[in-house]
């Protein structure tokens, strides 16, 4: 059945500004991508993701140029014609939007995952000044928030990592290194931060040099990022990482996802799912997947300004979908 698709771009502000050691967010674009089979129409979002060149605007002209190029559209064809990416995601998860409206199924009953029950978030501490950094986590910690998340930059991580202690010492946290650890002893760094329950470190090297974390003995769990994006790279990080963050926008849909995931789990590593910023029609598919990770990062929504009015709910760290 030929499938029509429209897009459109909308702009949404960050609550303050998301920093992060490649620079700081007061906003984010997204693309929404609604595919009508003209009796059900499917809805999805995707975030670009800008270090990679890409543009909400590219997003959207590759969207009704692939639809338009492929009328008889499917998840199979996405998934083999379309290289990953935001614009791969929003496709893909449109589609699955699709068929649940058509069969009247929730989405993890057609995914085969298990039924979705309320989950822990991590809370994002942006990078900045220690003494910002632990303000903004005993907030947090008054809120609720009992696992933060911290970006980190390779310099004075340590007085971060301790100041974001002091003001959440009964939170658990991670830390997000942002590839910024290439020069750095690994294992004396992860040791000196295991000390303020640190229980995940995030892409402590750049992509392509994972070779770096060879007979890196870490007290510390490590998670690859960005070296990480579909299922096929998994067998090449899975001998310098304990776990994967998985990202829908990163992955290109949730179909891919899943196959991260299972391809993590017969690696033995851990999974972690996590977003780009977005409102919470941007995360309704990474939450059905998320049932099936260790860590959960689905904060996107709670750190812009406004979400979608029928987005989830967000209650000292437990994240929850509307009603």
């Amino acid at each position: 059945m030929k499938i029509n698709a429209s897009v459109s771009i909308e702009r949404w502000p960050v609550a303050g500004a998301f920093i992060i050691s490649r620079g700081a967010k007061t906003h984010v674009d997204v693309v929404q991508c609604e595919l009508t089979d003209g009796h059900f129409t499917g809805r999805a979002e995707a975030t670009p993701i800008y270090y990679e060149g890409e543009s909400a605007e590219k997003c959207a002209e590759q969207i009704l140029q692939f639809v338009a190029e492929h009328p008889d559209l499917d998840r199979a064809i996405v998934l083999q014609n379309k290289p990953r990416g935001a614009a791969r995601n929003a496709l893909d998860c449109a589609l699955w939007d699709l068929e649940c409206r058509k069969t009247d199924k929730p989405l993890w009953q057609l995914a085969g995952l298990p039924e979705p029950a309320p989950l822990t978030t991590a809370f994002t501490i942006s990078l900045g000044e220690p003494a910002i950094m632990e303000a903004e986590a005993r907030k947090a910690a008054a809120k609720g928030h009992g696992l933060l998340k911290l970006k980190l930059s390779g310099q004075d991580d340590h007085a971060r990592v301790a100041a974001v202690h002091r003001g959440a010492p009964a939170a658990r946290l991670i830390v997000d290194a942002n590839e910024s650890w290439n020069d750095l002893d690994i294992a004396a760094e992860a040791a000196r931060l295991a000390q303020y329950a640190v229980e995940l470190i995030e892409q402590p090297v750049s992509a392509g040099r994972d070779h770096l974390l060879s007979g890196v003995r870490s007290p510390v769990p490590l998670c690859a990022d960005e070296s990480c994006h579909t299922s096929a790279d998994v067998e090449r990080i899975a001998p310098f990482y304990d776990a994967v963050n998985i990202k829908l926008d990163k992955a290109g849909g949730l179909t891919e996802a899943m196959a991260i995931a299972h391809a993590a789990q017969a690696a033995d590593l851990k999974i972690m799912v996590g977003c780009m910023l977005s409102t919470s029609l941007g995360i309704k598919p990474a939450y059905a997947l998320a049932q099936l990770a260790q860590w959960v990062d689905l904060d996107g929504p709670l750190l812009l300004a406004r979400d979608r009015p029928d987005g989830f709910q967000f209650d000292s760290g437990i994240i929850s979908p509307a009603g």
